[in-house]
């Protein structure tokens, strides 16, 4: 994908890779060297797409489980507001008095457990039992190959040490969070979850290599340009198909899907590597972003920067309206500083619509109550003096 920044290159991956549930990767191809060179290792860009699978696969099987884990949660919580009495024994005579107290506590826990499902106690203070953290990942970053093949010490002597366990003291909010997320673990099948997940990497993973432009090296290179040119050559195994060794096993990376961007205005794709350029064989080029673009930008996407600046103001009780001429005008605005000075596409609307609500937000709580109107005109009056001077523009937008 080549184009200038900010026209999208990354999102249309990034949907791409939502639509088809598939785990999905960016990363800059500027943070690795050549083996032998201080720096990240490119093997290793496999691995942390093994790990985003993971999550990834880890949180479907949570939902799936969810219902009976807020159950188990729930009854965690009530354990620890009021405990339940020990199961009699076999053969040992259940006393009237003991039948009583039991039936009045099951007759308090049931009280407990409406307030609870009605959020009336998620206040209260208790006292749960939870593990201690585990010790840190030891990583190990000196030997070519191994980079960031973390080795947790509680995984490398397995049972040798149980997770050890305290009491600790916290709202019944907090606790069903960390009830929750220790449940879970329980009732879901890691082994389940990690075969899972290496197989979506081997069959469905996208890795987004962006900034590829920076390691093309024109004409015969030296001192950086050299590591370049090694992490070009360390590139092309990975991408034609490989097996990486990661913690978790054997990746296979003959049908992972790899897309390379960059702006290519300092180089272009016939600078890289003949080899590399041979496992790019599909280009695209994306045009630099016009004004109708801006303007749906600004009011298509579900997050847009107009519904993120009305819910940022509506927390300090301020309503803002933005017309249709309004949105107009910041759209022609941002695009004619893009053209004046530098192109940074739809990076440019946030730095314009910044500076326009830059009074109202900090000036918020003068404002409590009203609604204002940002209109063509409110926009041109905030941008008028800025718009004038290139030096200032280009300082300030």
């Amino acid at each position: 994908m080549i184009g200038p920044t900010g026209v999208g290159k990354t999102e249309i991956a990034r949907r791409l890779a939502k639509l088809v549930r598939a785990p999905f990767l960016k990363i800059e191809i500027t943070k690795f060297t050549e083996v032998g060179y201080v720096g990240r290792d490119v093997e290793s860009m496999i691995r942390e797409l093994v790990e985003v699978s993971i999550q990834m696969v880890k949180r479907e099987k949570v939902n799936e489980v969810k219902v009976k884990a807020e159950e188990l949660v729930e009854e965690e919580i009530l354990n620890a507001l009021i405990p339940i009495r020990k199961k009699r024994r076999q053969n040992v005579e259940f006393s009237y008095e003991d039948q009583l107290e039991e039936d009045r506590i099951n007759s308090t826990r049931q009280r407990f457990r409406e307030k609870l499902r009605n959020g009336e106690l998620e206040d209260k203070i208790i006292e749960i039992e939870v593990e201690e953290r585990s010790k840190p990942v030891m990583e190990f970053i000196s030997i070519p190959g191994m980079d960031s093949m973390g080795i947790n010490m509680q995984d490398f002597f397995g049972n040798l040490f149980p997770p050890r366990k305290k009491r600790q003291k916290m709202t019944i909010k907090e606790a069903r969070e960390v009830l929750f997320a220790t449940i879970s673990d329980r009732l879901i099948d890691m082994d389940e979850v990690i075969s899972e997940a290496i197989h979506r990497v081997e069959n469905r993973g996208i890795v987004f290599i962006d900034e590829i432009d920076k390691i093309a090296v024109s004409g015969k290179g030296s001192g950086p340009d050299v590591s370049r040119t090694g992490v070009q050559r360390d590139i092309l195994p990975i991408i034609e198909g490989s097996t990486i060794m990661t913690k978790h096993g054997p990746v296979k990376t003959d049908h992972i899907l790899f897309i390379a961007a960059g702006a290519f205005h300092m180089s272009k794709p016939s600078d890289l590597i003949p080899e590399l350029q041979g496992r790019f064989p599909i280009r695209v080029e994306l045009k630099h972003l016009e004004k109708e673009d801006l303007k749906r930008i600004l009011r298509e996407p579900k997050n847009s920067l107009l519904k993120q600046y009305r819910a940022l103001l509506a927390t300090e009780d301020v309503n803002i309206e933005f017309t249709e001429d309004g949105i107009d005008k910041i759209a022609e605005i941002s695009y004619r500083v893009n053209e004046e000075t530098e192109d940074i596409g739809a990076r440019r609307l946030y730095t314009v619509m910044e500076k326009i609500l830059e009074d109202i937000s900090f000036y918020a709580t003068d404002y409590k109550g009203q609604t204002i109107t940002i209109d063509a005109k409110y926009v041109e009056e905030k941008l008028e003096n800025i718009l004038k001077k290139e030096d200032l523009s280009r300082y300030i937008l």
